[in-house]
């Protein structure tokens, strides 16, 4: 960012309203984002996150505790200057989601999967109007035509701070139909993030857990429920 600096340099970090949003300043000056566009974010919400960020800052400025900052940046510098390019990439993953690529056996996880996943892929059918099928192996079989266009266009149609949150939900899960049933609070996020991990969790309880992957699971989840709520606050009121 313009203001980022190595030591903290104000005293508030406050929330502004401007045209078609709200900003966060510093001491009155507006934070820009690293490529010095005006952070400039839709909702009260999420301003009121990132100045809460900046706020928390002590002597010396931590990016890795600012993920709200992060990912605004992100959906300002990136995601809306490549809105489509980022759609199409997420959108692609429902040709190929972890939902409907199932196990041959053991007949145990074959069941798990079932039992876990179907679910998810029915109320894609109903609530999403977009029916996938599940294949058995992992050679890829082509989805229907018209459910990729229907689930392309809901995710074309979310403005670039969703996206950017909806992109870590999809790419960190593996799964469109998880990143949507995230978006749409179909289940808690928790329980999306456990049922993207079903084969990873099926594998531990047959050859232990490693600490050091464990670890890496736990960054990686609190990042997951971190996209869940940018994706939130980019449509609070």
């Amino acid at each position: 960012m313009s203001d980022w600096a190595p030591k903290r340099f104000w005293t508030n970090a406050d929330v502004q309203e401007v045209d078609g949003g709200f900003a966060v300043a510093l001491d009155g000056r507006p934070v820009k984002t690293p490529a010095k566009a005006a952070l400039h974010v839709p909702t009260q919400a999420m301003a009121q996150a990132i100045a809460a960020e900046w706020d928390a800052q002590l002597e010396k400025v931590d990016p890795n505790t600012m993920p709200f900052t992060r990912s605004a940046n992100a959906a300002i510098d990136k995601v809306r200057v490549q809105h489509a390019e980022v759609a199409d990439m997420l959108a692609a993953y429902g040709d190929s989601d972890l939902l409907c690529y199932r196990a041959q056996s053991p007949a145990e996880l074959v069941a798990r999967q079932a039992a876990a996943w179907d679910p998810v892929l029915n109320w894609s059918e109903t609530f999403l109007n977009a029916k996938l099928e599940p294949r058995t192996g992992v050679i890829h079989v082509p989805q229907d035509p018209a459910s990729l266009a229907t689930l392309s266009d809901r995710t074309h149609a979310l403005n670039p701070f969703e996206l950017a949150g909806f992109h870590d939900l999809v790419s960190m899960s593996g799964s469109l139909i998880l990143g949507f049933a995230a978006a749409y609070d179909h289940m808690p996020i928790e329980d999306i993030w456990t049922m993207s991990r079903l084969d990873e969790l099926w594998q531990e309880e047959q050859w232990g857990e490693d600490d050091e992957a464990q670890a890496l699971i736990a960054v990686k989840q609190t990042a997951f429920i971190h996209a869940k709520r940018f994706f939130d606050a980019s449509r609070a009121g």
